[in-house]
């Protein structure tokens, strides 16, 4: 079992376990250069996102180095996701880490969503 088919089943627990609450769920991807969020209903529909590929979050991270890929830019774009989100009316769901460790850019994304308004 390599490094990607360990995370894949780490979120697969994840997911049943939000799956089976019925709840909206805000998913967290990342890769070595970008961080992605989404709100996702329980019927499986994004109803919000929000990405380091983004025009408006790519303005904001034009002077900084590293751009997509740090803490910095994953703070931004969980801050997004979560003003998106109230607008859409979502106040309140489960953060869906993708098995990915509770650390560094994904753990940014989660604080600044909390911060920003949204409860999980």
């Amino acid at each position: 079992m390599d490094k990607k088919q360990s995370r894949l089943r780490r979120a697969r627990q994840t997911r049943a376990k939000i799956a089976e609450l019925k709840v909206t769920r805000l998913a967290v991807h990342r890769t070595n250069q970008h961080i992605y969020a989404s709100v996702i209903g329980s019927d499986a529909t994004v109803l919000a996102s929000a990405s380091t590929l983004e025009a408006e979050v790519r303005l904001e991270l034009a002077g900084q180095s590293g751009k997509g890929g740090n803490a910095a830019a994953a703070a931004l774009v969980g801050k997004r996701v979560a003003e998106k989100a109230l607008a859409a009316g979502i106040a309140e769901v489960a953060f869906d880490r993708s098995g990915f460790r509770y650390h560094g850019r994904v753990k940014a994304v989660a604080e600044a969503a909390r911060e920003a308004g949204l409860k999980f």
